[in-house]
């Protein structure tokens, strides 16, 4: 300990320190400090000890303050990959409800390696983590804590799956395109590896089995890299254009692809939306201000977040099992990329 300062050698001043000087039990100290109700302590000492700690910039051992309630209040949270759109929206809704309720995050990204998917949770709850959050995360088996996947579709014990009906997306894509006139109609597949691909691709080849449209293999385009931007859709839609295949009307997994679709077409000297009409996925905020304005399915990014962290929270609290699963409706919104056809020929 320091005696000029009154710290101890790391300069952290601790509990025992203030109730030393004070003259009081280190437990009455500890009382006061963490606020914990109950006790009968004149108003007087406790004025004493907050002033003391105050003005010898005491601040409480949060590791300490664990080990004894047997908290950590904090969460885990599993990301392919740091990103602008859907996964920074989801986070986001994920952050302010954890900030709402006080809870810390500590956030992998794991670039969908199967190997990393599977150790990061184990390590996540050896550091504290009481439960897990997975984005966009394919999920295999039972986590030693509790889980939300957002996006998850695979049904695991002690894991709540919040995810979008892509049964009502895949309708409401198509039944628009339909609407405008729209039967040639090309489509991009996501990658194999993110847990949506599947289940969307299939809401939309029900949709379109609904509404009598032929999907053409050739007009069907597959995502590989695993790329979080604009230039992931713009390399996919120049086979179709080079090719000379008709088609008035691309469906895009994502927003981000779409906008990179649109910028090829738009470098083919193919107009958008009078020569070809372009679907988005998600609503992200760039998908406001691309150039047409993309028509989009929302999905609530940031709701799902916030509902995914709600559910875990509620079941760390004790308030009831968690929901096997808990579903969103998706939305569309029309905007400036889709139009009528023009050309029928």
């Amino acid at each position: 300990m320091n005696k000029r300062t009154g710290n101890s050698a790391n300069g952290r001043v601790t509990l025992k320190m203030l109730a030393a000087e004070l003259g009081l039990d280190p437990a009455t100290v500890s009382v006061v400090l963490n606020n914990v109700p109950g006790r009968s302590i004149p108003e007087a000492t406790r004025e004493r000890i907050r002033a003391l700690a105050r003005d010898r910039n005491y601040q409480p051992s949060f590791i300490a303050r664990s080990l004894r309630s047997s908290r950590t209040m904090m969460i885990g949270v599993l990301v392919p990959v740091l990103s602008e759109g859907y996964h920074s929206e989801v986070l986001n809704g994920i952050y302010d409800h954890l900030l709402d309720e006080h809870y810390f995050n500590f956030i992998v990204c794991h670039r969908h390696r199967p190997e990393l998917v599977e150790q990061y949770p184990d390590m996540l709850a050896s550091r504290g983590a009481e439960g897990i959050l997975a984005i966009d995360t394919h999920l295999t088996h039972e986590l030693v804590v509790p889980a939300v996947s957002i996006a998850g579709h695979s049904r695991i014990p002690g894991v709540s799956n919040v995810v979008l009906d892509h049964k009502v997306a895949g309708h409401l894509t198509l039944k628009h395109l339909y609407d405008l006139g729209h039967r040639k109609i090309a489509f991009m597949r996501g990658q194999p590896y993110s847990a949506d691909s599947e289940v969307r691709w299939q809401g939309l080849t029900a949709a379109a089995s609904e509404l009598g449209l032929v999907i053409d293999p050739q007009l069907t385009v597959q995502l590989t890299e695993d790329v979080s931007s604009p230039e992931n859709g713009y390399p996919m839609v120049q086979p179709l254009i080079a090719s000379h295949r008709k088609f008035t009307a691309v469906v895009c997994f994502n927003d981000m692809a779409a906008i990179g679709v649109t910028r090829a077409l738009h470098d083919a000297h193919i107009r958008v939306p009078e020569d070809v009409s372009v679907v988005g996925f998600d609503d992200i905020p760039l998908s406001k201000f691309n150039t047409p304005r993309l028509t989009t399915i929302r999905q609530p990014l940031h709701e799902m977040g916030a509902l995914a962290a709600r559910t875990l929270l509620n079941c760390l609290k004790g308030e009831g099992p968690m929901p096997e699963e808990r579903a969103v409706r998706p939305e569309l919104i029309v905007r400036e990329s889709t139009g009528p056809v023009r050309h029928l020929d």
